[in-house]
């Protein structure tokens, strides 16, 4: 396969200082330090070693809905071999012993052109999911992106960040009424830009997922933006107080009463009272009707940029037609991704989209890789 290679890297001297080389030359220090008695790192610097032990640590469950992708997982693999056609090629004899990654964003001087990205149900690997991302950005000046699913409610990641910069990520629910909502509670907690996430308005089809019958969201886990907001808790106050048929119940499982459980310590409250409550079940049945909308168009964007001030970015854009209708249609910045392949499989490489795009918007607005 054809080799592309950027030109213009300069190569980091190894007693380099500067804010942006500190905290990676302080650790490679400690680590090299520390081996002299004997001690390794606990975590491992190998991405490779990392996910081995991810899996390893991790239920079957929780592993698969990580790692797994869409359909034959095409898209994945076609991310990392894009990343393979690339290389740099060093430039020598220069001054490294002070360097500046920073830059500027929407306002805000950044360290790094790096942010975290937004990542749904983190309560599957860690139990202080979001709060131990926001602390650990904030630590570094580095956004975080406030997932629409995550496990923790975005007020309490604001208030563990301080004034460190973060970002809100939206999924565009079917009630109107819910979005408005949430984009409001975004800005209320000091959020800097709203990134629109456009390539889930259907779940992708995941047989890693499908063949464990697991989806975190029907179990309760990664609402915490709805089971925390007052529309949606409205919503399901109003489905719990419809009496229906009851479904026909299945002879109790084990998985069926952690799942449950899960759903109880979901809701807000006493555990106890949710577990004789219909309320979080409520909460999880109304998510899984409302959580995207299929029907969304351009139009629709018109209709966002008069309900908030913040810059709206558009996470999901492959096609330079695309990219250069949302600048067109006003939108403040465009994120490049397939979604990690976890939505289309077969989709382009988000890196091989990302030339193209750049060219695209031809330096009107921001572009970012995902």
């Amino acid at each position: 396969p054809r080799l592309t290679t950027v030109r213009t890297v300069t190569t980091t001297s190894a007693t380099g200082t500067g804010p942006a080389a500190a905290a990676g030359r302080r650790r490679q220090d400690e680590v090299y330090r520390a081996g002299v008695y004997g001690r390794r790192p606990l975590v491992p610097t190998a991405a490779r070693t990392l996910q081995r032990r991810a899996r390893q640590a991790l239920t079957a469950a929780a592993y698969s809905y990580v790692a797994g992708g869409a359909g034959a997982e095409a898209t994945q693999r076609a991310n990392r071999a894009a990343f393979d056609r690339w290389a740099l090629v060093p430039r020598v004899l220069r001054d490294v012993s002070s360097r500046d990654t920073s830059v500027e964003l929407f306002g805000r001087r950044l360290p790094a052109p790096v942010l975290l990205a937004p990542v749904g149900a983190l309560e599957l690997v860690h139990p202080e999911a979001d709060l131990a991302v926001a602390r650990a950005a904030a630590s570094l000046g580095v956004p975080f992106v406030f997932s629409n699913q995550a496990s923790v409610a975005m007020e309490e990641c604001a208030a563990a960040m301080g004034d460190a910069p973060r970002w809100f990520q939206l999924y565009w629910s079917s009630s109107d009424e819910l979005v408005e909502s949430l984009v409001g509670r975004a800005e209320a907690c000091g959020c800097d830009a709203l990134v629109v996430t456009l390539d889930t308005t259907m779940l992708g089809w995941r047989p890693r997922d499908l063949d464990l019958g697991h989806l975190p969201f029907a179990q309760g886990k990664g609402i915490a933006q709805y089971t925390s907001d007052p529309v949606f808790r409205r919503l399901v106050e109003e489905r719990a107080s419809v009496a229906g048929p009851r479904d026909p119940q299945p002879r109790p499982t084990l998985a069926a009463v952690r799942a449950l459980v899960g759903m109880a310590r979901a809701w807000p409250g006493p555990l106890l009272d949710n577990l004789r409550s219909p309320l979080p079940r409520a909460a999880v049945e109304t998510f899984l009707g409302i959580y995207s909308r299929p029907s969304i168009t351009w139009a629709d964007l018109a209709w966002l940029r008069a309900r908030t001030g913040l810059p709206i970015v558009l996470k999901g854009v492959l096609h330079p037609d695309d990219a250069r209708r949302a600048v067109d249609e006003g939108v403040d910045g465009l994120v490049v991704s397939t979604h990690g392949g976890r939505q289309v499989d077969r989709s382009v490489a988000a890196l091989d989209a990302l030339p193209d795009v750049v060219e695209a918007v031809a330096d009107r607005v921001p572009v970012l890789l995902d």
